[in-house]
């Protein structure tokens, strides 16, 4: 470990210290040296060579141990400047105003202290402000971009420039001129612009769009963008304006440098006028007036954060009053009467020691990345996905490598591109595997042209076997909550020369209590150190006992509390209704949607079975691919088998049409967004089928209503925008009971309840 990147954690040692020893003297100067590369690559190169967690790790050292020992600080230290420097590319202008930074808070408990301090300064020095306005926070969205200043003379936008070092910034008019967000010209009555104003905003590429330029450069067979930050600079930066022009960049206004002449008391007043004048504001600003108030919009944003125009990384909190603002003042870096909420990393970097493959329930081979582990977005992740042998080659990963790893909420984790400035020669390629590496059979793309490879054993390699049990098992499925990966593992994988307990999923509601007392699983050794099984060190493991306890002399084997559940959990598994079922097959391209479709449609397994293609694709949420699908499952005799077994064994596979629920939602669509109180997601879709209507994902033109709980996200103004009728839940329970006939009664007694006299 360098000095830069000791932990922050010995702060109590440097209090303690009245001299700084020479080894605090070293780190400090290689934090200076390390913060400044770091901070060149990211703002000049747009290449960061580290994650976004670790700079800021690393630059609240540097101003720890600044803060404990003010005689190190050295005048090119980071922390006396706003980051980035201007290149050599672009011709350099000097801003009218300067550009700051913001100050980072990390915690909850962090940004409390902020604000009492705040509160506490503001009192002080702008008690008579504050007189007429008492203190209002302007809450707002940390847009992960790049900051711009606009400058406007007489309504006529003249320049353009990068924040660069927050005098001096790189005039990029042109390439901004391509963005039609924002407005050559100010609109509205001349005389109420002032005469020189500077805009200062966050240009970004919208979370859509990044997500299909990347898909484009993965298909053109180039490297993707590491982050929406990274695309939007990049494309700003390029010397041709046309190149620029390609990019769906955007823009929101963050704030205004000088603005002489401005009628605005606040902040947010300043919006509403910039917006009148056709600047781009952000549509997320609120302004708040307490504690509780901000918590509270961290929180809803924190749970949306995926779900809105942009992405972001944090919530900016500013005091709203321009009077206050000015009474506070500025340190040499950043605004007193401000500061950037940051919400946990999403997006670290890792060392990838492995690239392996795995095998899913359908046969495809998709390599994954095994890697040093680390902490993203509230988890230790050590794997994450490469999709197939194109993607890995497109970004250009080689084992070896320091990664970008991105996790986006609960989604699976990505490897995002390599930081390829800090190979060293001994990074190596991934070579695809042209047998499988669990039954041995000789790998293909399932057809002419496909992309992807698999295996053509479905029937008895362990791989799809293991993945197929543990996929009937699944929330969607069977909801098997005792029969998780590690448990298909143990049942389908052979301890040689003993065979698994399943050789196909057929047998899983036949298992009994002897089949599972010898199954054993590898795991590696307590007490030993763990191996790099990815550099050819071996792994120190022994086999145990999975579904039952260790036996000894004194006390017999005996089956353990998650096996007693399985068996409870596999008995009531037989009464899930027909499209868990269909789900719990496997069947390529059969999913819940199409599994509930088909089960409304055909009413019974028999029924699909013996069902033509024309009728299949006929059902609304099949069509042809689907319909295709089901009749060659359907055509082999081992499938036809599980349907069998599973029947024999007691599984329903007829549903009971209940004639009492009526049909109140036919040819209606349906989208349910937030968290409802009587409802789970489940129960909401379950309740809208059978009554007829059709539980969709996505709003559009298309969508009859929108239901929204609790943290609604996007769908909600999306529904609004598209004038789609929104319900809360007490309307979704009227739409439920009566269709939208109910809903047209209980505006009536709303309106006739409004006009009678008090």
């Amino acid at each position: 470990m360098s000095a830069a990147q000791k932990s922050p954690d010995s702060a109590s040692s440097i209090e303690a210290e009245e001299t700084p020893p020479e080894q605090l003297r070293e780190e400090y100067d290689q934090l200076v040296e390390d913060v400044r590369r770091y901070r060149f690559a990211y703002y000049n190169d747009d290449a960061p060579l580290v994650s976004d967690a670790e700079f800021d790790r690393l630059f609240r050292r540097l101003e720890e141990i600044e803060a404990h020992h003010p005689e190190l600080i050295s005048n090119d230290s980071p922390t006396q400047e706003v980051g980035g420097e201007v290149s050599s590319v672009f011709a350099a202008v000097e801003h009218l105003s300067r550009m700051y930074s913001l100050e980072d808070v990390f915690s909850l408990d962090e940004l409390k202290a902020w604000l009492e301090r705040t509160g506490v300064n503001a009192e002080k020095f702008a008690g008579a402000a504050l007189a007429k306005n008492p203190l209002r926070w302007l809450a707002e969205l940390k847009i992960d971009g790049l900051a711009v200043n606009l400058l406007y003379r007489d309504g006529a936008l003249v320049r353009a420039a990068t924040r660069g070092d927050g005098t001096t910034g790189e005039d990029i008019t042109h390439n901004l001129l391509t963005i039609e967000a924002i407005p050559r010209r100010l609109e509205g009555d001349p005389g109420s612009i002032p005469a020189e104003l500077e805009i200062r905003g966050e240009v970004f590429i919208a979370s859509e769009d990044f997500a299909a330029l990347n898909e484009e450069k993965i298909a053109q067979g180039k490297a993707p963008f590491a982050n929406p930050r990274n695309a939007a600079a990049g494309s700003l930066r390029q010397k041709d304006p046309a190149q620029t022009a390609l990019r769906k960049l955007s823009m929101l206004v963050h704030g205004i440098g000088t603005r002489e002449g401005l009628v605005a008391q606040s902040q947010s007043e300043a919006y509403e006028l910039l917006r009148s004048w056709g600047l781009p504001t952000s549509p997320y600003a609120e302004v708040l007036t307490d504690e509780q108030q901000i918590f509270e919009y961290i929180a809803r944003f924190g749970e949306q954060r995926h779900d809105l125009l942009h992405e972001i990384d944090g919530i900016v909190i500013k005091v709203d009053d321009f009077a206050t603002q000015s009474a506070l003042g500025y340190t040499s870096r950043v605004p007193r009467w401000a500061v950037a909420y940051k919400y946990p990393p999403e997006e670290v970097n890792t060392k990838l020691l492995d690239i392996r493959v795995n095998v899913g329930r359908t046969g495809r081979v998709t390599p994954y990345g095994v890697m040093e582990p680390i902490k993203v977005a509230g988890s230790t992740v050590e794997m994450a996905t490469l999709h197939n042998q194109d993607v890995v080659k497109a970004k250009g990963v080689l084992i070896g490598d320091t990664v970008v790893l991105r996790k986006a909420g609960d989604v699976i984790p990505e490897i995002v591109a390599p930081v390829a400035a800090l190979r060293d020669g001994s990074e190596r390629e991934f070579v695809m595997p042209a047998h499988c590496p669990f039954c041995g059979t000789a790998l293909a793309p399932a057809k002419e042209g496909d992309v992807d490879i698999r295996c053509p054993n479905a029937r008895s390699c362990p791989a799809q076997l293991r993945e197929r049990v543990f996929h009937l098992a699944s929330r969607g499925a069977f909801d098997i909550e005792a029969l998780g990966w590690e448990a298909a593992l143990a049942l389908t994988q052979p301890d040689e020369p003993v065979e698994p307990p399943l050789r196909n999923e057929a047998q899983i509601f036949t298992l009994t209590a002897q089949d599972l007392a010898s199954v054993r699983i590898e795991r590696e050794k307590r007490g030993k150190e763990r191996g790099k099984d990815s550099q050819g060190s071996a792994v120190t493991t022994e086999l145990v006992p999975y579904f039952y306890t260790k036996g000894t002399a004194k006390k017999p084997s005996e089956p353990t509390a998650n096996t007693l559940k399985l068996f409870r959990e596999l008995e009531k598994a037989k009464q899930q209704p027909l499209w868990r079922v269909l789900v719990a097959l496997s069947i390529r391209h059969v999913g819940p949607t199409a599994s509930r479709a088909l089960a409304t449609a055909f009413g019974s397994m028999a029924a699909i079975q013996a069902a033509t293609e024309e009728e299949l694709a006929e059902v609304d949420g099949v069509g042809p691919t689907i319909a295709v699908a089901l009749i060659e499952w359907f055509a082999e005799d081992w499938h036809r088998e599980i349907v069998e077994a599973w029947a024999a064994a007691g599984v329903r596979m007829v549903d009971e049409q209940d004639e009492s629920t009526p049909r109140t939602l036919e040819g209606l669509t349906v989208v349910v967004t937030g968290s409802l109180q009587q409802y789970n997601r489940d129960q909401a879709k379950e309740a809208i089928i059978i009554r007829g209507g059709k539980a969709a994902g996505t709003v559009s033109k298309k969508t009859s209503y929108v239901v929204v709980g609790e943290s609604a996200g996007s769908k909600r103004d999306k529904a609004e925008q598209l004038g789609v009728p929104v319900l809360d839940e007490a309307g979704f329970e009227a739409l439920l009971a009566g269709g939208p006939e109910a809903l047209q009664e209980t505006a009536k007694e709303s309106e006739n309840q409004e006009k009678e006299p008090m």
